[in-house]
């Protein structure tokens, strides 16, 4: 009898740790690993119309003026890539003299490169006339480059030289200014 009641007793506690291994864990998430969204904010939109006030200087062999303008013009934006219009007039002075001694205006194209969100590089072209005497015209050809400081608004720097086509001296003028795009 002895001996049955341990081959009982040993099947009993050969068969209680049989319940316990299984082949596969099973598990149960309690919560799902949640990525935050990020918020991106859009960069600056370099499209559309804009106006703005700027001052500069405009320098010839025969000597230097300085001058304060507006200019108003319309970019498009493709991409990281932008195509432009702008106008502009300014006044002008040498030396002493009172802003306004001599007008300049100037139509120019725009193409340019959005290096990042707020960072504009461009190329430019057009025509220059002087408003007042003596008739002088000319072609001018550089560049520059525009910050945006807020949403709507931007500070550019500027240069152009300027190829005589009629009269005049050829001519090279540095401009800053703010633009308000709208």
């Amino acid at each position: 009898m002895s001996m049955i009641r341990i081959a009982t007793l040993g099947a009993i506690i050969a068969a209680l740790p049989m319940g316990a291994h299984a082949a596969d864990t099973i598990t149960v998430p309690t919560s799902a690993p949640a990525e935050m969204p990020i918020y991106q904010q859009p960069g600056f939109d370099w499209g559309g119309f804009y106006a703005g006030i700027y001052g500069g200087a405009q320098s010839r062999e025969s000597g230097t003026q300085y001058g304060l303008g507006v200019q108003a013009g319309v970019n498009a934006q493709f991409d990281f890539y932008l195509l432009g219009a702008e106008v502009a007039v300014h006044g002008l002075a040498e030396g002493d003299a009172d802003v306004g001694n001599s007008s300049y205006g100037q139509i120019l194209g725009r193409a340019g490169l959005v290096v990042t969100d707020n960072v504009l590089v461009y190329a430019a072209g057009g025509y220059g006339i002087d408003l007042g005497a003596p008739d002088e015209s000319e072609v001018l050809v550089g560049g520059g480059v525009e910050l945006a400081v807020t949403d709507n608004v931007s500070i550019e720097a500027q240069y152009l030289h300027g190829f005589p086509l009629e009269g005049g001296e050829a001519t090279d003028q540095i401009t800053f200014g703010a633009n308000f795009h709208f």
